[in-house]
């Protein structure tokens, strides 16, 4: 799990207190690192792209809101983003981002998609009509349903005090048409502060304290745990497929080779001193998070143990076992 520190986000003069900040998705981080190790003419390669064009699409429409959430009162709210805990029962709930107030919480579920949109009540179901094409997804309202009733009951495990638990579908490409949808739960992403400040109005009581409000975040935090995905296990991709070699950073070919303690590409014949690290990324993204001497001798094309032993020393890893069977933690 990655650790967070506690952060002020500053957007056009406004502090806004983040809690847990927005990073790029693990997914997508394996997904990109699984394509430049691909072969070009790899069989699932198109899948790939196109389900790293939907995570891109995905994340970026939940960057796009954060401007809009600038303009809160950083004395009264927190934010944290990309939250997934397990609700108690053993089943993981996600939210895109969560507020809280003294008052009152808020979950956001932010979809970027384009086109002309309908919230069919009747099937439950979300309907995109684009280029005279009709499609059918999830219906996200039955989605923050689902997450709300986790959260509470999540929340009332904690033995906090429970506000009102309020979420709203966020549209955050601005050209999208929404039709037929319930006006109080699918909005635009400019209407964000508007929405905020109604609630705000609506709920005047304050359940939390300020105190409560810091430990309900350190709690969230606690217990956050990161969906990481075996991707070749998911798709179905031996280690075999994957390219070895330590790739280049300047035009990502692969392999480099190793000469006079550097890096060389015969590419784009440019040095790195480093790039290295950038394989052990990949290794840690794909592989295992432990590598031993002879796998990444094995994975970065390193005929030397000697050298392959001050790489890794260089890199201060922690060592786990014994001498013979030692292994490096990523």
């Amino acid at each position: 799990m990655r650790i967070y520190r506690n952060s002020l986000s500053t957007m056009r003069g406004v502090d806004v207190l983040i809690k847990k900040n927005r990073s790029v998705p693990i997914k997508i981080q394996k997904l990109n690192a699984l394509l430049r190790r691909l072969p070009f003419n790899h069989p699932k390669k198109s899948r790939l792209q196109e389900e790293l064009a939907k995570s891109m699409a995905g994340y970026n429409g939940e960057k796009s809101i954060d401007f809009h959430l600038s303009f809160l009162d950083p004395r009264a709210f927190i934010i944290l983003h990309d939250i997934r805990m397990d609700d108690g029962d053993g089943r993981y709930f996600q939210i895109d981002t969560l507020i809280f107030s003294t008052k009152f919480a808020l979950l956001l579920e932010v979809k970027n998609i384009s086109g002309t949109l309908i919230f069919d009540r009747t099937y439950n179901q979300l309907l995109r009509i684009i280029n005279d094409k009709e499609e059918g997804f999830p219906d996200p309202i039955l989605q923050v349903t689902r997450q709300k009733k986790q959260l509470g009951e999540w929340w009332v495990k904690q033995k906090l005090p429970l506000p009102p638990i309020s979420s709203l579908i966020v549209i955050s490409n601005p050209s999208t048409i929404i039709k037929s949808a319930p006006s109080n739960q699918v909005i635009h992403a400019a209407s964000l502060p508007y929405h905020i400040s109604k609630l705000t109005q609506q709920f005047k009581e304050e359940i939390l304290t300020q105190k409560e409000m810091k430990k309900l975040s350190s709690l969230i935090l606690k217990q956050h745990v990161s969906l990481d995905q075996d991707l070749l296990n998911q798709y179905d991709i031996l280690k075999e497929d994957i390219l070895t070699g330590v790739h280049c950073p300047s035009c990502y070919h692969i392999p480099m080779q190793r000469q006079r303690g550097t890096w060389f590409c015969h590419a784009c014949q440019s040095n790195s001193i480093d790039a290295h690290k950038l394989a052990l990324i990949d290794y840690k993204l794909l592989i295992g998070d432990t590598i031993s001497n002879n796998q990444f001798r094995h994975f970065c094309h390193i005929s030397s143990k000697s050298i392959a032993s001050k790489l890794l020393a260089a890199l201060e890893l922690e060592p786990i076992g014994n001498r013979k069977g030692r292994k490096y933690k990523l």
